[in-house]
């Protein structure tokens, strides 16, 4: 098996405002859109994202009610710090902030309108290394 891409299905209550968070703040475009279904992508390396509205008849009845919840959206990034003053300066809550883990990992989170956790992560060498 070769993977030719990764696409991450949500399923959310409000798909306009996850749409428009994605869109606007973290670069997406959209590729198709249908009531209660978007297909965003970007033309770097990030996962493309599918949001479907919870309920829709498209998924199996078993998975129609679920939500969105317990998955962080990670992206490794470069540029961390100017990522997040870029977000701030929009008005997007950092709800997690900024910080460097031992290991060498430096990270801060946002939420989007339905709950889902995007994380940015910048690898760095620890201090002590």
């Amino acid at each position: 098996m070769q993977i030719s891409a990764s696409t991450l299905s949500l399923t959310v209550d409000d798909v306009a405002a996850s749409h428009a968070f994605f869109t606007t703040h973290l670069g997406y475009q959209e590729v198709a859109a249908a009531d209660g279904f978007a297909s965003l992508t970007r033309e770097d390396a990030a996962v493309d994202i599918v949001l479907l509205r919870r309920g829709i008849e498209v998924l199996p009845a078993d998975q129609r009610d679920q939500r969105a919840s317990g998955i962080i959206l990670a992206f490794t990034v470069t540029g961390l710090d100017d990522e997040e003053k870029r977000l701030r300066a929009e008005g997007v809550e950092i709800t997690m902030p900024l910080r460097e883990e031992p290991w060498g990992e430096r990270l801060f989170q946002v939420t989007d309108p339905n709950g889902v956790i995007i994380q940015f992560v910048e690898w760095v060498t620890p201090a002590d290394a």
